[in-house]
């Protein structure tokens, strides 16, 4: 698929970068943070996704790599952790990026994610597929030995949604035995700066979703 193209009428404020999908987010089994790297369709990492620990509020550095030399994003939660936080997408510059949005008590059996541009549109919606999967997953994860398997046998899946209903991209658990591993695809091709917005919605989503199972 074409890559993203750049959005010229931004170029002041924040330039959009194009990327190579698929990319898939790999969380690190060795570290004690909540951290992954994503890596391209070429597989050159692109980004090393760092959550900090003991924050009342969820804070979240992107960096270019595992070293953490450069910072290419932030995401700040707007509230201390709440099923309607809402957190902001911003550059190293502090250039407004986008935002996501947790769809309160439906989130609590389903998915339900709202991404929203630089200037508070609504553009996509985040459901859960198979909402099933992390429930039978979480129920296999309690029975000793069994649950070494959970990760190969029940792994989630979310779509990225327009608002007409049209599915531009997919999230996938991978299986393993650590489910440490997450696919997204683009199924559609995208608007000038949309691919970064939602995958920069998706890491953080994939932060908060991996914590509840």
């Amino acid at each position: 698929m074409s890559n993203e193209i750049l959005d010229s009428s931004f170029s002041s404020k924040h330039e959009f970068r194009e990327f190579k999908f698929p990319i898939m987010f790999e969380f690190k089994i060795s570290s004690f943070a909540n951290d992954f790297t994503a890596t391209d369709a070429d597989g050159a990492k692109i980004a090393y996704v760092r959550q900090k620990l003991f924050k009342f509020k969820e804070a979240i550095l992107i960096y270019t790599n595992e070293n953490k030399t450069d910072i290419l994003y932030k995401i700040d939660a707007d509230r201390i952790i709440d099923f309607n936080a809402c957190y902001s997408f911003k550059d190293n510059a502090d250039n407004m990026i986008g935002k996501l949005g947790r769809k309160g008590m439906r989130s609590l059996l389903k998915a339900h994610y709202e991404i929203f541009d630089n200037e508070n549109n609504h553009e996509y919606s985040i459901r859960e597929e198979n909402p099933w999967a992390k429930v039978f997953d979480a129920l296999l994860c309690e029975v000793p030995l069994l649950g070494l398997f959970s990760g190969y046998m029940f792994n989630p899946r979310y779509i990225v949604q327009k608002n007409d209903g049209t599915i531009v991209a997919r999230i996938s658990k991978q299986k393993s035995f650590f489910g440490r591993r997450f696919l997204l695809e683009k199924l559609q091709d995208l608007e000038p700066g949309d691919g970064e917005r939602m995958m920069l919605a998706l890491m953080m989503m994939i932060l908060l979703e991996r914590r509840r199972g």
